[in-house]
């Protein structure tokens, strides 16, 4: 069992941590979904384990609403067709779950929305990679290692590297890119 101190030095640790993410790259990059959305793109989020969950977290604060009444925005998480991820994973290799998915849904002007902890999800990666050549506006949400840092139109890194309170501060950004782009909305 963890001691009151090593309680109270993972609670400085996240706290520090979601304090080093930068507002304004924050802001510049949800008012860009923001108004993608808004113009008729749609956004497609993917990611594994946890960052699966994050996925279809993001996409149901912006079909259902975050804080405010408002129209529904065009937003899927790509790890929710069972059946397309099952099939693209026998099928094909389970690396190509994300790309297949983004070649068949994603155009020009879309936003796909990579997360992956680790910076390293081959399957992540393939997805950016599909997207990038679809024209799509790319966005990755990481830890402070790995290949996607480099490989998006954006890159939102977190500066840790403890899987937990990278996780903690994924879902910070996604609660604050949600409130950006739902008061862009009800503008």
């Amino acid at each position: 069992m963890p001691t009151l101190e090593e309680i109270k030095a993972y609670i400085k640790e996240g706290s520090e941590t979601r304090n080093s993410v930068d507002p304004e790259q924050l802001m510049r990059i949800g008012s860009e979904i923001g108004k993608r959305l808004l113009s008729g793109s749609k956004l497609l989020i993917m990611g594994n384990g946890g960052s699966a969950a994050d996925s279809q977290h993001f996409a149901a604060e912006l079909v259902c609403r975050f804080e405010k009444e408002r129209k529904p925005l065009s937003a899927f998480a790509l790890t929710t067709d069972t059946s397309a991820v099952t099939a693209i994973s026998n099928d094909y290799a389970y690396p190509q779950v994300f790309a297949r998915q983004i070649k068949a849904h994603a155009r020009k002007g879309d936003i796909v929305f990579g997360i992956s902890t680790s910076g390293n999800s081959e399957n992540v990666i393939n997805g950016i990679e599909e997207a990038g050549k679809l024209g799509c506006y790319t966005i990755t949400l990481t830890g402070n290692k790995g290949k996607l840092r480099g490989m998006a139109d954006e890159n939102i890194s977190i500066a840790h590297g403890r899987t937990a309170v990278i996780q903690e501060s994924h879902i910070m950004v996604i609660h604050l890119l949600s409130k950006i782009i739902e008061d862009m909305v009800n503008e």
